[in-house]
């Protein structure tokens, strides 16, 4: 069966494509002008395994708000749509990622309810010229929303001696966790008979 979507999104802010086959080998064609998150979609392939491409044209002259938003809720819909009925997978996954001085938690829920929980440190306004790193927490709810599930991301250590934390450690470490959490989530169990996993009998 082939777990893959096609999604687009057509606003008068942004125009969206995403393509996603959750079984794939981390394959990923990304642009979305802003280069930082580029940069952190291409880990969601990588290392969720997914073959991704995201092509999104969006009003950049304004700011990147719109352009991150609408591809994370295109992201998070291609998502929805490629699981299917959910028939058959591990349903829960979670990954603990260090990069160097920092540690993430992630921990995802293919329930079909959508809640989102951040937790990070304040950081720096900027990663790049264009990434607002206010815009991570957003980037999840959105994600989150649109894919129908439950997803907690906690940094849980950051801290540089004498310093304040590397905003580019912190964010990174976020991605690769959730990609991973998503990647054991996503997988076909194969002790599960290609049951739904949920007693409900319906995610």
């Amino acid at each position: 069966m082939s777990r893959t979507a096609r999604v687009e999104r057509i606003t008068k802010e942004t125009k969206v494509l995403v393509e996603v086959d959750l079984d794939g080998t981390g394959v990923a064609e990304i642009s979305t002008g802003v280069g930082f998150y580029d940069h952190m979609l291409h880990q969601i392939a990588r290392h969720g395994g997914f073959d991704l491409t995201v092509r999104t044209v969006g009003d950049l002259e304004i700011d990147a708000h719109h352009t991150m938003e609408d591809t994370a809720l295109a992201l998070g819909a291609a998502f929805d749509q490629a699981l299917g009925d959910k028939a058959g997978i591990r349903r829960y996954g979670s990954a603990t990622v260090p990069m160097d001085e920092v540690l993430v938690r992630a921990a995802v829920d293919l329930s079909g309810r959508p809640y989102v929980v951040h937790d990070e440190p304040p950081l720096a306004p900027y990663i790049g010229p264009v990434y607002p790193t206010s815009m991570t927490r957003h980037i999840w709810e959105s994600f989150g929303q649109a894919a129908r599930i439950t997803l907690h991301v906690d940094v849980l250590r950051a801290a540089r001696p004498g310093g304040n934390p590397d905003a580019h450690h912190v964010v990174e470490a976020q991605f690769k966790a959730v990609s991973r959490a998503l990647r054991e989530a996503t997988a076909v169990d194969p002790t599960a008979g290609g049951a739904i996993p949920s007693t409900k009998g319906a995610l």
